[in-house]
């Protein structure tokens, strides 16, 4: 053998290392057994599961693929409309569909997400988490949308979003009365005047079901089942006249613009069934622009009255007996109540006036003479008799009550302060109630709002007036009415006065205390309140009013702020409900002629509270 080669030697083969054929069958008999036995359990195990799964655990899957699908909502109710006395609509509610989605239906969330958030205006991030929450089922993403965002949306064709048809609160007379109305939340909920006050009546009662969807979110026809139905709500028919709800909105508005005033309060009304015409209320924005207020301030705001409150005292000093309309008594223009000297606007030397006269030029002296004749406790029973103190019969949330102190917390000076409408805080509602006691003939009638109730079916069921409650005597009122025509006539109401018709009413203007105590800020300076409340005609009213302007910078006098206005609304209304004009007058009552000495006086309660 050379170097370098490689030789392979074969070697013999061995008969032990060759198998038999009998062995090579039984090796591959047992394998095939083995295959099959292997087969055998594997379809044991299969078989097992679907009789666990179709069987025995049929139930539980079943409602765990229907939670995969299944949607329970409520059902809403279109909440009842507000309409104004004669049916004009004032609140009502459309539908608009809100986008909802079922997250375990979503299969790519921040996709999702990413194309609605240009829509709904809604962030990505905030999308993405919702999508995201495979615990949930449904879950809201956009409230209430416009119908072009419903249609983009839908557009999409994502899987998992769907919409839910909701009921949405609308305004048609374009927010006329909102500070009445009130507002509702997202969940059509009331949230603050009429809509809080019956919102159980608004709202009737939602229902519930449970719905089924696709995999693509859409609803299943035959896949909803009713969990509870729906009751349907209520509607109201308001006191309110449309009309006369937009001209003391205007006029109201007007006024405070052209004043300077910080806001301004303004009330109609029918004085014999106490129904309320109008309520406006004006405020300002940041910007001083001047604002119809989201708040009822003329239920919730208190307010000094001033000369206007000085009716209640004559009332008090009639009804007692204690005095006449022409009753004289010796009026200097300065009194001492205690440690306070009260005055009258303009200096005077001590006159002999008669009550008229008094009452006509606003003496705060006059006045307070005869509340002291009255008596602390006799004029405390009369101011709460004419409801001081005390919500009114409307109930409106938030409404106030007044500041009235209680009898034993009088001071020494309060007799001479609380009868010229000082010491004591109304609101503007309680303060039209006063003037509407004596234009019923002495009957304090309740105010109302609502008149009717709505059904389902448009069918409005009245609702009667509450019966009204004697204050003074038919007689006082007869003899308080006559004094405030001459007030109009002759005396510090001139600017309220309509062509063809008697207007009765008073002028107030009163200082506004400060938060900090007293009325006179750090400076010194003083602000002011100036109302003017009334009713026409003086000897049969048929429309009764009060205009209250907070702080007016042109002129700090009713006569020439509130009173002007008053006579703009009432003369509106009086053509708007067609009252036309007649020949009055009060002939069962004597009033004495004016006497010498002042003439057409401003409103005296100015100077009262200088020393």
């Amino acid at each position: 053998m050379s170097a370098g080669t490689i030789t392979f030697l074969n070697r013999p083969r061995s008969a032990r290392t060759r198998p038999t054929v009998a062995v090579q069958r039984a090796v591959t008999a047992r394998r095939i057994l083995g295959v099959l036995a292997v087969i055998v359990v594997v379809f044991g195990i299969v078989g097992y599961r679907l009789v666990q799964v179709q069987v025995m655990g049929s139930d539980r899957y079943v409602e765990f693929g229907l939670d995969q699908r299944s949607t329970t909502r409520e059902l809403s109710v279109d909440r009842g409309p507000i309409l104004d006395r004669d049916g004009n609509e004032l609140a009502l509610s459309v539908v608009r569909s809100s986008v909802t989605a079922n997250p375990k239906l979503v299969a790519d969330p921040v996709s999702a997400a990413q194309q609605l958030a240009p829509l709904l205006g809604v962030s990505v991030a905030e999308l993405t988490v919702d999508l995201a929450d495979a615990d949930r089922s449904f879950v809201y993403l956009a409230r209430k949308v416009d119908e072009d965002v419903a249609a983009a949306v839908e557009a999409l064709e994502i899987p998992g979003i769907m919409f839910e048809d909701e009921p949405m609160r609308t305004w048609p007379a374009d927010g006329l009365a909102r500070s009445v109305i009130g507002f509702v939340g997202t969940d059509n909920v009331g949230l603050s005047g009429l809509e809080l006050q019956y919102d159980a009546a608004l709202s009737g009662l939602a229902g519930e079901e449970t719905i089924e969807s696709d995999r693509s979110g859409r609803r299943i026809p035959t896949g909803a089942s009713l969990e509870r139905p729906a009751l349907a709500s209520s509607g109201l028919t308001l006191t309110l006249d449309r009309s006369l709800q937009f001209e003391a909105e205007r006029v109201l508005a007007q006024a405070v613009e052209d004043t300077g005033a910080r806001g301004g309060m303004a009330v109609i009304s029918d004085p014999h069934t106490g129904d309320i015409l109008a309520i406006a209320n004006m405020g300002r924005d940041e910007q001083w622009e001047v604002e119809s207020s989201g708040n009822n301030l003329a239920l919730t705001t208190v307010f000094e009255p001033g000369s206007v409150n000085k009716v209640i005292t004559v009332a008090a000093a009639l009804e007692e007996g204690i005095a006449e309309p022409a009753t004289a008594l010796s009026v200097p223009d300065q009194l001492t109540v205690y440690d306070y000297t009260f005055s009258d606007h303009d200096p005077h030397a001590t006159e002999t006036w008669t009550v008229n006269d008094i009452v006509t030029n606003s003496s705060n002296v006059g006045t307070i003479l005869l509340a002291r004749e009255v008596g602390a406790d006799r004029l405390d029973d009369y101011l709460r008799r004419f409801g001081f103190g005390q919500r009114t019969a409307l109930d409106f949330p938030s409404e106030s009550a007044g500041i009235m102190l209680d009898r034993e917390k009088w001071s020494g000076t309060s007799i001479g302060a609380i009868p010229i409408g000082h010491g004591v805080a109304v609101t503007a509602m309680q303060m039209l109630d006063v003037y509407n006691t004596i234009a019923n003939g002495g009957v304090a009638q309740p105010p109302r709002l609502v008149s009717g109730v709505t059904d389902e079916d448009g069918t409005v069921t009245a609702l009667d007036p509450t019966e009204g409650t004697r204050v003074v005597s038919e007689e006082t009122a007869t003899e308080l009415r006559a004094m405030l025509a001459n007030v109009v006539d002759i005396g510090t109401g001139t600017a309220a006065s309509i062509d063809g018709y008697t207007v009765a009413g008073k002028t107030g203007t009163a200082r506004k205390p400060q938060e900090t105590g007293g009325y006179a800020d750090e400076d010194g300076l003083f602000d002011y309140v100036s109302t003017f409340a009334g009713f026409v005609p003086a000897d049969d009213p048929q429309v009764s009013a009060i205009v209250v302007l907070d702080e007016p910078e042109t002129s700090i006098y009713a006569s020439e702020t509130a009173a002007p206005v008053f006579a703009e609304l009432a003369q509106f209304s009086l053509r708007h409900l067609g009252i036309a004009p007649a020949d009055v007058g009060f002939d069962e009552v004597d009033l004495p002629e004016p006497s010498a000495g002042l003439g057409p006086a401003e409103e005296n309660d100015i100077a009262a509270l200088d020393r």
